[in-house]
């Protein structure tokens, strides 16, 4: 076959032909890959809906003393007390956030049958006492988030810090049935004292934060006062908590932790009505990414 005119094919060194450089071949464009230009691009933990929902469980060593009227009752529990005289239960967080702003809520509710509890003397009377107990704590905070959008695993080093402020609503219905027993020979008598049955609510101020210690391995933190005396004579709730989580799969965290749940609230009546307790225990819980 004879070449086309015109189309002349170059000769290399060794005289063999090579092919010719075709004119069709579309001319090279600038790129940001071959300029150097930077790519504009969202950064993706910012952006859009995120959320996560955490079951736990909190089984204390429990301090508290119950007053009604003027009358206390102290109340001592470890943790096996407790389940034994355990009713009902539920406890859950949950968070939501579009960008770096979000909404969180706490739930947490308790039941406890009658537990024996011992009274402080009163005159000429000692005795004991019977303490039932429901109390609940529901709270819901706008929050910002400083850092990493919150996630199963991650880059060690990374840090989330997440401060929050709202409204803790705090239900609290206590119950005393006391024995008093006179000293001498005023005889025995069966007294029921009364009860605290109060629903309020306290303006709430907290933070969380976490490091990754290992891709699937954080620790954690989180603090939080409500009431500051706003609604009675005495009236302040706390936590201060502190653990680690372990990924199990891309979107499912265990969490360990030590946890402090401080409550006292008092009306100020010169025969005070009012409670105060101390709860440390371990808090584990199974939290969900989304």
């Amino acid at each position: 076959m004879v070449p086309a005119a015109g189309a002349v094919a170059p000769v290399d060194a060794a005289g063999s032909a090579t092919p010719a450089a075709t004119t069709d071949t579309p001319a090279a464009t600038d790129t940001p890959a071959t300029t150097g230009a930077p790519v504009s691009q969202a950064a993706p933990d910012d952006t859009g809906w995120a959320g996560t929902v955490e079951l736990y469980g909190f089984l204390p060593w429990v301090n508290g003393t119950t007053t009604v009227r003027g009358f206390q009752a102290d109340t001592t529990l470890n943790p096996s007390q407790i389940l034994s005289k355990l009713e009902s239960v539920a406890a859950a967080r949950a968070a939501v956030e579009y960008g770096r702003i979000g909404l969180l809520t706490d739930i947490s509710y308790t039941q406890l049958g009658a537990q024996k509890s011992a009274t402080t003397e009163r005159g000429l009377f000692t005795g004991s006492a019977d303490v039932t107990a429901i109390n609940g704590i529901y709270d819901l905070a706008l929050r910002y988030r400083f850092g990493p959008r919150e996630a199963a695993t991650g880059r060690p080093g990374s840090v989330t810090l997440i401060p929050y402020a709202g409204i803790r609503l705090m239900e609290a219905k206590l119950g005393v049935d006391a024995e008093i027993r006179g000293n001498g020979p005023l005889g025995i008598r069966l007294q029921r004292q009364g009860e605290v049955n109060r629903t309020w609510a306290q303006p709430l101020l907290g933070t969380q934060a976490s490091v990754f210690l290992a891709p699937r391995l954080r620790a954690f933190a989180r603090a939080d006062v409500s009431g500051f005396g706003l609604a009675g004579a005495e009236d302040l709730t706390g936590n201060a908590q502190l653990g680690l989580g372990y990924a199990v799969g891309n979107s499912t965290v265990i969490d360990v932790s030590w946890r402090y749940l401080g409550m006292a609230y008092a009306n100020g009546a010169s025969r005070s009505t009012g409670f105060t307790s101390h709860q440390n225990g371990i808090e584990l819980g199974l939290k969900f990414f989304f």
